[in-house]
């Protein structure tokens, strides 16, 4: 009674008191007592642990492997092509106008000026028909028209180029035949190509851009009392102003880097294009015409093409990383 009354704890209860509080190190020193080895008490790594790590491993080899092929092509590129531009001499290379292996004449002038003016015509003909497109399929396109142009745009980006080429080569080759003289291979019918092969490029991530744009800001051009297609052409384009311009670059980026649809009907001479009817060849078009035979300093004469073409596509990218920058910032 006088320890109830003085809350002093009995003898049993401190006992359990005292095994509960040092439970760990009772159970441990009890488990030694046992017979059971150091190495069963310590407690296993949990699976998810493990499956991390073996993601974190597999994810970096694969990132690794990636920048090892991208640095391997560098130095490909680096080593075979800068000892070419150095022999031939860099102006020489980059701005005469003649391309005649026979003669030891090695100058690409032609070539980019005919890259630049295909990339140039395709550009006219397919962002504006892109963007519009991309437009339509975000903001006014409903219910299966949306889903039917939706598939129409998905089946263009998974055509192979060759195909595109045979169309280009059976129908609009004889229509651009019919605007002039010559036979209708040339930088109009390698544009108009081209145009329709970077459409879906333009559109997906135009329409991606689009589609991002938060629902507040068309529905507060409403509540303005703005029409839809004043809300859409005024606050929502603007709002994807940093999207729809990654979507010219990148469609930039395919048309200068299209090979196959190009050779089946640009004509492929090497010479400088007066109009629009002539024939031209591409940077792509020259080494894919004349690697197969190519030897000795012609063989590095094509791979510094390729390094040209390279820095080209380097700069496209740079670009596309500003945009992307400056949206963000945004």
């Amino acid at each position: 009674m006088l320890f109830s009354l003085l809350n002093v704890p009995s003898a049993s209860a401190s006992t359990a008191a005292g095994s509960g509080g040092a439970g760990a190190p009772g159970a441990g020193a009890g488990l030694a007592a046992a017979g059971v080895p150091a190495a069963a008490r310590v407690p296993k790594r949990r699976p998810h642990v493990l499956r991390e790590g073996a993601a974190r491993a597999l994810f970096g080899t694969a990132a690794a492997l990636s920048i090892a092929a991208v640095a391997l092509i560098c130095l490909f590129l680096l080593a075979n092509g800068v000892p070419a531009m150095a022999e031939i001499g860099l102006p020489e290379f980059l701005f005469g106008t003649t391309w005649r292996p026979a003669n030891d004449l090695y100058g690409i002038f032609p070539m980019i000026v005919g890259s630049l003016y295909v990339t140039a015509g395709a550009m006219i003909v397919g962002v504006p028909d892109g963007l519009l497109t991309a437009l339509y399929l975000s903001r006014f396109a409903r219910g299966r028209t949306g889903s039917f142009l939706r598939s129409g745009v998905e089946l263009l980006a998974g055509i192979p180029s060759v195909v595109y080429g045979f169309f280009g080569l059976v129908i609009i080759v004889p229509f651009v035949r019919l605007l002039g003289p010559g036979t209708g291979l040339s930088v109009l019918a390698a544009s108009l190509i081209l145009g329709i092969m970077i459409l879906p490029t333009v559109i997906t991530v135009a329409q991606s851009a689009l589609d991002a744009v938060p629902a507040r800001y068309y529905e507060g051009a409403l509540a303005l009392g703005v029409d839809h297609e004043h809300a859409v052409f005024k606050v929502v384009a603007p709002a994807a102003a940093s999207g729809i311009m990654a979507a010219i670059v990148l469609g930039l980026g395919r048309a200068i880097g299209e090979t196959m649809a190009v050779v089946m009907v640009a004509g492929n001479m090497p010479i400088i294009p007066d109009s629009l009817l002539s024939g031209v060849r591409t940077m792509t078009a020259n080494i894919v015409l004349e690697m197969g035979y190519a030897a000795d300093l012609h063989r590095e004469a094509l791979i510094a093409t390729g390094v040209v073409l390279f820095v080209f596509i380097l700069l496209i990218t740079m670009l596309l990383n500003v945009i992307r920058k400056r949206g963000e910032a945004r």
